[in-house]
C-alpha cells in the first residue's frame, strides 16, 4: 500500500513540475512574439494563406488560414501549455492531429469537431496508453490499453468501458478472457491465476455467478452454482486420479481471497478534454461570400460577428451551457414539397402548459399525484425479478378510496373524493426496478412541488399527454381497450425487456385509473412512460416514422414549424448512418422488437427519432441553404460515464447519461432529396453529411388489430393503395416497418 502511495505522490510531483515548465515555456514564447504582419489587402474568398497570429488572451496560432478561419494544417498553443498540431476545417479541429497536455500526456489520431473521434493513441504521463477506436472522447470499439501499474487489456470497448469480448492481463500473472460489461467481467469467461488455478463459467459484476467450474493444476475440480452469497452456493468436488482425499477447501475463498488481487485498474484521467479547448472564431458565423448573413425575413442576424481578430475568445472548461441560446434560428435545406426552407425558431419556452390552480385538469393532476405517492410509497415485499404468473392476472388490481378528510391509509387533501386503481402493481414495481428507476426520484419527479405540464393538444387518438417538470416521464391518458391490450401483453413484454436490455420499445412504469365519485362517475385511465427525448441537448429535429405514405406529412403550415414539431414519413429528408457495431445491434434489436409486437398482434406503432446537431450545419455545396445564427454549438461534451471509477474522461455536469442504443448515440446523417414522385419515402442521398447525437425508440405500441382497424383497412383500401395506409395486418405492418427503417438507417462506411 505504501509503495502505491509513494508511486502516486511521485507522479503528482512530476506532473506539477511539467505543468510549471510548460507554462514558463509558453510565456517565453508569447512574450517574445508579435503579430507577423501579412499583406494589408484582404484575401479573396477561398484563398488559403499562411499566417501567424497572437490572440487576445495570449494564445498563438500558426498555419494555414482561409476566410478568417484556420483551414488546412496548423498549430495552436494555449497559454496553459496545451498544444494542438494537425488539420483544421473551417475553424474546427478536424482530421488527423496531435494534442499535447502540459503534463506530457498526448493524443495522436483522428478528430471530429474537436472530439477525439476515430482511430487514435492516447499516451498518459504516468505510463498509461490506449490505442484503438474512439467516439466523442470515449474509447469505443476495438482497442488495446496498457495501464501504469503493468496491467493490460485488449478487446472491445463501449462508452469508455470494457464491454464485449476482451482479455485482461494483471501484472501479477493472472488473466481473464471472456465477456465484459460496464468495465467489469460479465457473461461467460475464464479466469486463470498465476499458480495454475482456473475458473470457467458465468460472471456478473466482476464475480462468478451461475454455473461454473473451478480447476486445480492436478486435474481436480469443483463444479456448481456460484454466488457471492454463500447460502446460495452449492456444488460437487471431483478429485483427480492422483488425488487421495477431499481438500479442506471452501469455494467462498474465490470471492474472499483469490479475486482480491484481480481488481481492474482505474487508469489515468485526462486533465481536460481537447473539445473543451476548442477556440470560438468570429468568422465562423459568416456566410460563404464573407458578408453578414440575412435571416429569411431579410433582417440582419443579430448574432453576426466582425472578422476582427480581437473578438476571438477561447473557451475554457465550464464556459458553455447547453440550451436554446446556442442557436437563435436554424434554417435548413429541406426537400419536402411544401418549400425549400424550414426555419426553426429556438424558444426558451418549455413545451406544454403548466397545470396550475384554475386549470380544468388541476384536480385530476392532484388526484394523480396523491395516487402515485400512495402506490410507490406503500411498503411491499422484497422484489424478485422472477415473478409468478399470478402477478400478471388481469384481476390483479388494487382499489383505494381517497376521502377529502383522509383515512387510515390516505392523507387528507383539498380535492373531491376519488377512487384510485393500480393495475398489476407488483409487475410495474418490478419493471421500475428492472429499468433502474429509484422509487424516491420517481415520486419526486411526478409528485414533487413542481406541477405537471399538459401538451397543447391531444394526439390523433384523443389522448392527452402530460410531462413531469424534469421531462423524465410522460403520462398519457388511454382508453379502456388500450388498458386491456397492455395487460394482455404484459407477460410477454416483461420477458422481452428483461431479456433485451437495449430494447427500443416504450418503457412502461405504471398503469392506473382515477374514478371520480358523485354524479359524474368519470374514469380516467393513464399509463406512465419514459420520455424518450429527455436530454440536456437541444433536439433540433424530430420525426415519427411508420413506413406508410397516406397522410404521413405534418399538417402545420411552414410558418408554424419549429424545433418541437414532429415531422412524418413524407417530410423525411435524411438517412441515418450508424457505426458498424451500432448498426448491427440496431438491426438485431429492431427485428426482436418487431417480433414481439407482431406476436402480440400490435400495429400502428412508429419509430420516434430526435437528433441534435453537434455543430450548426455548414453547407457543403454552393446551393445549400446556409443556417443562420451563431455557429458555436459545438459546446456539448461527451455524455457522462456511469460513476464506477474507471477510465474517467473528465468531470461532467450531472444529469448526462452514457451512450446506449437509441440514447445519446453519436452518428452521421446525410441529406436526401426526393424526385418528382411525392410518395417516395426515402430520397436520394446528396453527399451532404452532419454529425449528430441521435435519440430513437419504438412508440405507440398499444394499438391492437381489432375489428375497428380491420374495417378501417377495408374502407381505405377501396380508396387508396392498400400498401400506403397505416391500418394493415400486424405481420404485414411489421415487414413494411422493418423494410422502411432498414432503408433509413444504414451502416456508415
Amino acid at each position: 500500500m505504501s509503495k502505491k502511495l509513494g508511486f502516486r505522490k511521485a507522479l503528482e510531483t512530476k506532473v506539477k513540475k511539467s505543468q510549471v515548465a510548460a507554462k514558463k515555456k509558453a510565456i517565453s514564447i508569447f512574450t517574445a512574439m508579435s503579430v507577423v504582419h501579412v499583406d494589408e489587402e484582404e484575401p479573396g474568398y477561398g484563398e488559403v494563406r499562411h499566417v501567424e497570429k497572437v490572440l487576445p488572451k495570449g494564445d498563438f496560432y500558426i498555419g494555414e488560414w482561409c476566410d478568417g478561419l484556420p483551414h488546412g494544417s496548423g498549430k495552436y498553443l494555449w497559454t496553459d501549455g496545451c498544444m494542438y498540431v494537425g488539420e483544421w476545417f473551417k475553424g474546427k479541429i478536424m482530421g488527423k492531429g496531435k494534442f499535447c497536455w502540459p503534463s506530457g500526456a498526448t493524443y495522436e489520431g483522428e478528430f471530429k469537431s474537436g472530439f477525439m473521434d476515430g482511430q487514435g493513441t492516447f499516451t498518459g504521463f504516468s505510463g498509461d496508453s490506449y490505442k484503438g477506436s474512439w467516439i466523442m472522447n470515449l474509447k469505443h470499439g476495438q482497442g488495446i490499453k496498457n495501464y501504469y501499474n503493468g496491467d493490460y487489456y485488449e478487446g472491445e470497448w463501449r462508452s469508455g468501458y470494457q464491454e464485449g469480448q476482451g482479455k485482461y492481463q494483471w501484472h501479477n500473472g493472472n488473466h481473464y478472457d471472456g465477456q465484459w460489461r460496464n468495465g467489469l467481467m460479465n457473461g461467460y469467461g475464464t479466469m486463470v491465476w498465476s499458480n495454475g488455478n482456473s475458473y470457467e463459467g458465468s460472471w456478473e459484476d466482476g464475480f462468478p455467478k451461475g454455473n461454473g467450474t473451478f480447476r486445480w493444476p492436478d486435474g481436480s475440480s469443483y463444479v456448481g452454482v456460484w454466488c457471492k452469497d454463500g447460502k446460495e452456493m452449492n456444488g460437487t468436488y471431483n478429485p483427480s486420479d492422483s488425488s487421495t482425499e477431499n481438500p479442506d477447501w471452501d469455494p467462498r475463498m474465490v470471492f474472499l481471497e483469490y479475486l482480491t488481487d484481480c481488481k481492474i485498474c482505474p487508469g489515468e484521467r485526462m486533465s481536460i478534454l481537447p473539445s473543451k479547448k476548442m477556440p470560438h472564431w468570429p468568422g465562423m458565423s459568416k456566410s460563404n461570400d464573407g458578408r453578414q448573413r440575412r435571416m429569411s425575413d431579410g433582417k440582419l442576424n443579430c448574432r453576426s460577428w466582425s472578422s476582427d481578430m480581437h473578438d476571438v475568445s477561447t473557451t475554457s472548461e465550464g464556459d458553455f451551457k447547453d440550451g436554446d441560446d446556442g442557436i437563435e434560428s436554424l434554417c435548413l435545406e429541406d426537400s419536402v414539397s411544401r418549400g425549400s426552407c424550414v426555419q426553426f425558431k429556438m424558444s426558451r419556452r418549455r413545451q406544454g402548459q403548466t397545470i396550475s390552480k384554475g386549470h380544468k385538469n388541476y384536480e385530476l393532476m392532484l388526484n394523480l399525484q396523491l395516487g402515485i405517492r400512495h402506490s410507490v410509497g406503500r411498503p411491499g415485499p422484497a422484489i424478485s425479478l422472477d415473478l409468478k404468473s399470478s402477478a400478471f392476472d388481469p384481476k390483479e388490481k388494487v382499489w383505494t378510496k381517497f376521502p377529502p378528510e383522509g383515512s387510515k391509509h390516505t392523507p387528507p387533501h383539498q380535492s373531491s373524493e376519488f377512487k384510485w386503481k393500480d393495475y398489476c402493481p407488483l409487475v410495474f414495481r418490478t419493471l421500475r426496478k428492472l429499468f433502474d428507476v429509484d422509487a424516491a426520484d420517481y415520486m419526486i419527479s411526478i409528485c414533487g412541488n413542481d406541477a405537471l405540464r399538459e401538451l397543447s393538444s391531444p394526439g390523433k387518438s384523443g389522448s392527452f399527454f402530460y410531462l413531469t417538470n424534469d421531462d423524465r416521464y410522460m403520462i398519457k391518458t388511454i382508453k379502456k381497450a388500450e388498458v386491456k391490450v397492455l395487460i394482455r401483453m404484459l407477460p410477454a413484454y416483461y420477458d422481452h425487456v428483461r431479456s433485451f436490455e437495449n430494447t427500443l420499445v416504450t418503457k412502461f412504469y405504471g398503469l392506473h385509473c382515477v374514478k371520480l365519485t358523485g354524479t359524474a362517475q368519470k374514469k380516467v385511465r393513464f399509463v406512465i412512460m419514459g420520455n424518450l427525448l429527455c436530454t440536456h441537448y437541444t433536439i433540433h429535429r424530430r420525426f415519427d416514422l411508420k413506413g406508410s405514405s397516406h397522410g404521413r406529412t405534418t399538417s402545420k403550415p411552414e410558418s408554424e414549424i419549429d424545433q418541437s414539431t414532429t415531422l412524418k414519413d413524407l417530410d423525411l429528408n435524411y438517412i441515418f448512418r450508424l457505426e458498424k457495431m451500432w448498426f448491427e445491434e440496431f438491426c438485431r434489436q429492431v427485428d426482436k422488437d418487431c417480433e414481439l409486437l407482431e406476436q402480440e398482434r400490435i400495429m400502428d406503432y412508429s419509430l420516434l427519432i430526435g437528433f441534435h446537431f453537434r455543430e450548426v450545419p455548414t453547407p457543403l455545396n454552393s446551393e445549400a441553404v446556409t443556417p443562420t445564427g451563431n455557429e458555436d454549438h459545438e459546446n456539448e461534451e461527451a455524455p457522462r460515464l456511469s460513476q464506477t471509477g474507471k477510465d474517467h474522461a473528465d468531470s461532467e455536469p450531472s444529469g448526462r447519461s452514457s451512450i446506449r442504443l437509441g440514447i445519446n448515440m453519436p452518428a452521421r446523417i446525410e441529406k436526401t432529396i426526393r424526385k418528382t414522385d411525392e410518395t417516395q419515402l426515402v430520397g436520394e442521398p446528396t453527399g451532404v453529411c452532419y454529425d449528430v447525437i441521435l435519440f430513437f425508440g419504438i412508440i405507440d405500441i398499444l394499438q391492437d388489430y381489432d375489428i375497428t382497424k380491420k374495417l378501417e383497412h377495408a374502407y381505405k383500401s377501396m380508396q387508396y393503395d392498400p400498401t400506403s395506409i397505416s391500418a394493415v395486418d400486424p405481420k404485414q405492418y411489421s415487414k413494411r416497418f422493418r423494410d422502411f427503417i432498414f432503408k433509413v438507417f444504414v451502416e456508415d462506411t
